[in-house]
């Protein structure tokens, strides 16, 4: 794959132009829209890598116009907006966008989080589509219960024999809570006897492995006075 292709979708084209140096900048090939009908209409002609939205525009808006997208590709689509409260963030991720940036942002920060997506897409967007039997997809997180390899966002995390065991558990069964007796037991393949501590110590380290941040977890959950859980997220 040669160079990333990004459509950059704001009805503001000042935002739209200042986006598109930024890219040019750092190497990639730039195509602008301005609403999200000629976003759709680009995406028929072009072979785009990574979409970069704005949410409120005419004619189609962006998370309408994500959500249309996400019926037929899973490129990452970067949703930016001055709408900030974490409601429009979880609303945005609900769509189908990957990412969520609110206005006015960081040049650098936007560039990273571009990076971040299209490694991820560029490592894993063919390889999901061999239907490895071996790996397992929760959002960005991929198990290869094969080469026991865990990726997040196509980085490769390292794991411990037991912190792999609870994370194989979780995503094995996304959205099923477990208790700490039934983790330990499974995973350690022992009785359990007051392993809630024990259970706990491994949940936050895994948390400060996957999590962007560990406080606010988007994966790894805890179900207060029941157990833990995977979160059961959109694959991309």
């Amino acid at each position: 794959m040669g160079k990333a292709h990004i459509l950059v979708v704001d009805d503001d084209r000042e935002i739209a132009s200042a986006i598109e140096k930024l890219l040019l900048l750092e190497g990639y090939a730039v195509t602008k829209a301005y609403n999200g009908m000629e976003a759709m209409d680009i995406l028929i002609s072009d072979d785009i890598h990574l979409i970069i939205m704005d949410i409120m525009m005419p004619k189609l808006d962006g998370l309408s116009a994500t959500m249309k997208i996400r019926e037929e590709k899973n490129i990452p689509i970067i949703i930016i907006s001055a709408k900030s409260q974490d409601s429009d963030k979880i609303l945005g991720l609900s769509m189908g966008a990957d990412d969520y940036v609110t206005k006015p942002f960081n040049p650098q920060e936007l560039v990273a989080r571009v990076k971040s997506q299209l490694r991820r897409y560029m490592l894993l967007g063919d390889r999901g589509n061999l239907r490895n039997e071996s790996a397992i997809r929760v959002g960005s997180l991929v198990l290869d219960t094969d080469s026991k390899e865990f990726l997040i966002d196509g980085e490769q995390v390292r794991l411990t024999p037991k912190e792999y065991g609870i994370v194989e558990l979780l995503m094995k069964n996304p959205g099923v809570v477990f208790s700490a007796e039934q983790i330990y037991e499974r995973v350690w393949n022992e009785a359990a006897y007051s392993v809630e501590n024990t259970v706990m110590v491994h949940i936050r380290r895994i948390r400060e492995k996957i999590e962007i941040n560990p406080k606010e977890p988007k994966y790894l959950k805890v179900v207060w006075g029941i157990g833990y859980k995977i979160e059961k997220l959109q694959q991309k």
